[in-house]
């Protein structure tokens, strides 16, 4: 709020600094606004991601995630549960959406998903060095009609 002291994050921050900035990266998701969530990255930050591949950098990260947000512009990202253990965060989260853009440069199908994910950070001081981020890229392209399932 307006007037209220910045809190800033030390070398070590803590368990509620962390807490806080994946508060904000939330409702930055919820914006689609890929700068503030680029920020929370160092300049030569590393994200391993099944859709987006490996990234190095705060602007081929932020290239990723307007990717995303251009794909799935409905997309809503809410997170389960978030283990902070010092430098090391865990963040179980889900993304739902609809394929209303041209991902992976295709025609949009209009079909929704729900991806469950695992996402792992690590930190130096208040920045994000490297994120990995597991999920079921398969599913997520079954679920929006980009692929067939064979039956088992």
């Amino acid at each position: 709020m307006a007037g209220e002291p910045i809190t800033t994050i030390t070398t070590t921050p803590t368990r509620e600094q962390i807490a806080e900035l994946f508060d904000r990266r939330e409702a930055a998701y919820a914006r689609l606004d890929a700068r503030a969530l680029m920020t929370d990255y160092a300049e030569d930050a590393i994200v391993e991601s099944p859709l987006g591949g490996t990234q190095q950098g705060q602007a081929a990260i932020e290239v990723v995630l307007k990717g995303l947000f251009e794909a799935f512009p409905d997309v809503k990202v809410r997170t389960s549960q978030l283990v902070i253990d010092g430098n090391r965060v865990a963040q179980l989260v889900s993304f739902e959406g609809t394929d209303l853009g041209r991902l992976l440069g295709m025609e949009p199908t209009g079909k929704s998903f729900h991806l469950p994910a695992a996402l792992f950070y690590e930190f130096n001081g208040r920045l994000i060095t490297h994120e990995r981020r597991i999920y079921d890229f398969t599913g997520l392209l079954v679920q929006v009609g980009v692929m067939k399932a064979k039956p088992i």
